[in-house]
């Protein structure tokens, strides 16, 4: 992946207004103000990686609310495509639609090499356990790019970038509990500026 175009730790977040399912506009800002945003991104639908991620989110989601965190995912999908993808995969997110990638161009997600998708010994690995669980391989639908890579970010409220996840290849999403737990176990909604890590507020409080 080419690093130069990612976004680091304590940048600006890209703004930008997308549809939703039912073709709705929204902007992603709106979605950070009153709470650090865990936004995830999405490969195609037939990615079984990216389903069995969207079935984790579904399950955490709970939890991600409990955490502080709101969520939302986007995907490369037209609105009409999107909700019939959503209704069997995402029930209950939030899914934004992107088909012409400029979201993901703005976040830095490029296209993946053959090696971060298809000659990957972790990927095949991944598949299998995924075919396991019942996740089947299937095509992208059309217009939709097989070699765009996915990520995940959380955003503060002020808009800054506090996790940056860019995979290292499309079986790489990051497990729910480091999207719960923080950095080094501190919330997301504290500040940076200071010391962070476990206890820091009880400590402060003494």
């Amino acid at each position: 992946m080419a690093k130069k175009n990612q976004l680091n730790f304590n940048r600006n977040a890209p703004d930008a207004e997308l549809l939703d399912v039912e073709g709705k506009p929204v902007k992603l800002s709106t979605l950070w103000q009153e709470r650090p945003l865990l936004l995830a991104f999405t490969r195609h639908f037939g990615c079984t990686q990216c389903k069995e991620m969207l079935d984790e989110l579904v399950a955490g989601s709970e939890k991600i609310e409990k955490a502080g965190l709101s969520l939302a995912v986007i995907n490369q999908g037209t609105p009409e495509i999107s909700a019939l993808f959503a209704e069997k995969f995402a029930p209950g997110l939030l899914m934004l639609c992107d088909p012409e990638r400029k979201v993901y161009e703005a976040y830095g997600l490029v296209r993946g090499n053959l090696f971060q998708t298809f000659l990957n010994t972790n990927v095949w690995k991944a598949v299998s356990r995924a075919q396991k669980k019942g996740y089947k391989v299937e095509p992208a639908p059309e217009g939709q790019d097989v070699l765009q890579m996915s990520g995940t970010f959380i955003i503060s409220t002020s808009g800054q970038i506090l996790l940056p996840y860019y995979y290292d290849h499309i079986a790489d999403h990051p497990p729910l509990d480091l999207l719960l737990n923080g950095v080094l176990s501190s919330s997301w909604d504290q500040p940076f500026e200071g010391p962070v890590g476990p206890g820091i507020k009880e400590e402060e409080e003494n």
